[in-house]
């Protein structure tokens, strides 16, 4: 290689090649996992004990616990006691809970969810009210992410082209649950029930402006997949979506249109993937309750089929259900 004359002027540097570069394709965050829970009221059959251990080893994630007499009773001398030990039971088995209160026949033997918040005798709403300020506490006891309510039915008294005095005493009983709630840092959700006052998503939009709106941590919505099939004007999936800001608590089984009867996954008409899509892009964190309460005879081998299902939805209607 010859050297460079003194003086000379250097020429370019030798290319050398240039570094490979690797795009990162951008990915769009996944959804939070579903919590997938199964109601004690589809397990009456079962000591509450056995219920859980069975919903544990079937691997769902929590419980929607109905406080009624054969499970975890509301208006039992030593509840606060009761209490305690579910807890650490549900601690020991690593189960989330929300707390229902739809039991049938908690509060008065001859009427079904009688008296209501509704009631036309000033003391049935107090009785409700009181049923619902205890759920709220047990909720706090038990570390459960919402308590579970509904309205009632329209008493007979009230003339069905004026709604007003109902609606003023659904808002007046809640007043005081509200308060409990707000102090125990649980939230209320209120479900929208076929054949109630509060019936629709568009009457609990109803009900939380009638309220002053308190917001939905103190606030919020049940919303009951079957149900929406049922009732509402909009897909259920996209009642999912409409709902979003307010949901609190998710009940789930599957409905026909016009009919008011939970059935099991594939006994009905609704097209659960985009359901369940849905409820995970909202980034809904509670629980997702399967709700059978007619099927306490069979609810062992209905919350093995129902997990089984939610695990891996068949097509539209359920098609490969049990």
């Amino acid at each position: 290689m010859t050297a460079p004359r003194p003086g000379a002027t250097p020429g370019p540097a030798p290319r050398t090649a240039a570094p490979e570069t690797t795009t990162v394709p951008r990915t769009t965050p996944a959804a939070p996992a579903l919590r997938f829970g199964y109601g004690t009221n589809g397990l009456t059959d079962l000591r509450l004990e056995d219920a859980l251990v069975l919903l544990a080893d079937l691997g769902y994630d929590g419980v929607g616990l109905t406080l009624d007499h054969m499970h975890l009773d509301p208006l039992a001398p030593d509840l606060a006691a009761r209490t305690s030990r579910v807890a650490r039971r549900l601690g020991d088995l690593g189960l989330g809970v929300t707390v229902e209160t739809g039991a049938r026949y908690v509060l008065d033997p001859r009427r079904k969810h009688g008296p209501s918040l509704l009631d036309p005798d000033p003391d049935g709403r107090a009785a409700r009210t009181r049923l619902l300020r205890r759920a709220v506490q047990v909720a706090a006891d038990l570390g459960a992410h919402a308590v579970h309510c509904f309205s009632g039915t329209t008493p007979h008294d009230t003339p069905p082209t004026d709604t007003t005095t109902a609606w003023k005493r659904l808002g007046e009983s809640l007043a005081p649950v509200l308060d409990n709630a707000a102090a125990a840092g649980v939230p209320l959700a209120v479900e929208p029930e076929p054949g109630h006052l509060l019936a629709t998503l568009a009457d609990f939009h109803h009900l939380r402006r009638h309220l002053g709106d308190p917001g939905p941590d103190l606030l919020g919505l049940t919303l009951d997949i079957g149900h929406c099939q049922c009732l509402e004007p909009a897909a259920p999936a996209d009642c999912v979506r409409d709902a979003a800001p307010w949901l609190r608590h998710v009940q789930i089984e599957d409905m026909r249109r016009g009919i008011h009867e939970h059935l099991p996954f594939g006994d009905g008409e609704i097209d659960f993937p985009p359901v369940l899509e849905a409820l995970a892009a909202t980034g809904y964190q509670g629980l997702t309750v399967v709700e059978l309460p007619r099927h306490s005879h069979a609810g062992p081998e209905l919350a093995r089929a129902s997990i089984d299902f939610l695990r891996h939805p068949a097509g539209p209607k359920g098609a490969t259900a049990p």
